[in-house]
């Protein structure tokens, strides 16, 4: 049985990305990857990272230095309980300097030469398997490979290289997540209702809705026919209207009764005419500019991207511990307060017992305004 499996982009969705990696010292993992291959696992999904590493062809790292990058990756993976399958990476370049890599290959992404050799070698099937990454060439290489595509599409803040070198450019991937995180849950709630997201993909056409029955014949011609066989009904031939005929006795016409016409009178009184109003000058405010719809749509529709770009952002953000404990001492400080209230109101009063809990509020409440400022400047 074939296995299914997630493809993996390495800079920017696994590690940070400083520009060409020349050292293993310099990877480090994203927020929250080690958890989100975790669960990836749990899934029952392998883990492959498909990479293009045209610093090789480019002189900046050798193949030896590439491989002790790629081990220090699996060792910071290890200390956090989780690993990857298998790592494949293209080091070639056209416009490469040294002349054993400065060459075209489909290994390259966009081309999906990478995730097709896995799944020779690993039995994948590439239809139950994703493909993730951070630009268009990891959404149209695996598209390619007949992968669904997720876009790690980070706010605009965090983007070490411009917008324009990462969103796709005529390339549109199934889904978009702010990091990885996300990517993990989109994949949960594919495979919790796999036939209601084929249903949303794939839009009914009418024709298929409102065909009328077929024979055996024409189902099995259907099969054969790599085209649609759209059925059409014809069309109703127009019917007379059915008169209902009612048998009545037959009534003597009566000619119809003539009234006089009234005689037109003339009035020889002369109609008033009405006072003419002289009409002031007005002036109108000027117009003002109007923008068209379609502008404003779009403008519109960039803040409402922004603004869940912003919110999705924070759902998965860094969880601070800073605030937590800021949390709890401020709950201690509430304690302090209702001791010194209960000592106030106490009928045997001691004025040292009230300094003492009152002081104790002012410590804890200054240790609360500390951990937030702390929170602030991380």
């Amino acid at each position: 049985m074939s296995e299914k499996a997630i493809f993996l982009d390495r800079d920017d969705t696994l590690i940070e990305d400083p520009g060409y990696i020349n050292n293993p010292e310099q990877v480090k993992l994203l927020d929250g990857v080690p958890e989100a291959l975790i669960q990836l696992k749990a899934l029952g999904y392998k883990l492959i990272v498909v990479t293009n590493q045209s610093a090789v062809a480019h002189g900046i790292v050798t193949e030896k230095v590439l491989g002790e990058i790629h081990e220090r990756l699996k060792q910071l993976l290890a200390e956090k309980n989780t690993s990857l399958d298998r790592i494949y990476y293209c080091p070639y370049h056209p416009e490469g300097v040294v002349p054993k890599y400065c060459k075209e290959s489909n290994s390259r992404k966009p081309s999906p030469g990478m995730l097709l050799k896995a799944a020779d070698e690993m039995d994948i099937d590439l239809g139950q398997s994703w493909c993730v990454g951070n630009s268009s060439r990891d959404i149209e290489a695996g598209l390619q490979a007949g992968c669904k595509t997720i876009l790690i599409d980070m706010p605009p803040a965090h983007q070490k290289q411009p917008a324009s070198s990462l969103s796709p450019a005529g390339v549109n991937p199934d889904y978009k997540a702010v990091n990885i995180k996300e990517a993990v849950n989109i994949v949960k709630k594919y495979l919790r209702s796999p036939a209601e997201e084929q249903k949303q993909a794939q839009p009914i056409s009418t024709s298929q809705t409102e065909a009328a029955p077929q024979t055996a014949d024409e189902v099995s011609e259907a099969a054969e026919s790599p085209e649609r066989i759209e059925v059409q009904q014809p069309a109703p031939e127009p019917q007379e209207p059915e008169i209902q005929h009612t048998e009545q006795p037959k009534q003597a016409v009566k000619p119809p009764i003539r009234l006089p016409e009234p005689r037109k009178q003339t009035l020889k009184t002369p109609i008033p005419e009405p006072p003419k109003q002289i009409l002031e000058p007005q002036i109108l405010p000027a117009a003002e500019p109007q923008i068209p719809a379609d502008k404003t749509e779009d403008l519109l529709s960039s803040i409402l991207g922004q603004l869940k770009s912003m919110q999705r952002a924070e759902m998965f953000g860094e969880f601070s511990i800073m605030r937590l404990m800021a949390g709890i001492v401020q709950i201690i400080v509430l304690f302090c307060l209702l001791v010194t209230v209960w000592f106030l109101m106490s009928p045997e009063r001691q004025d040292n017992s009230v300094f003492i809990a009152l002081g104790f509020a002012i410590v804890f409440q200054l240790m609360t305004l500390t951990f937030y400022i702390m929170q602030g400047k991380k």
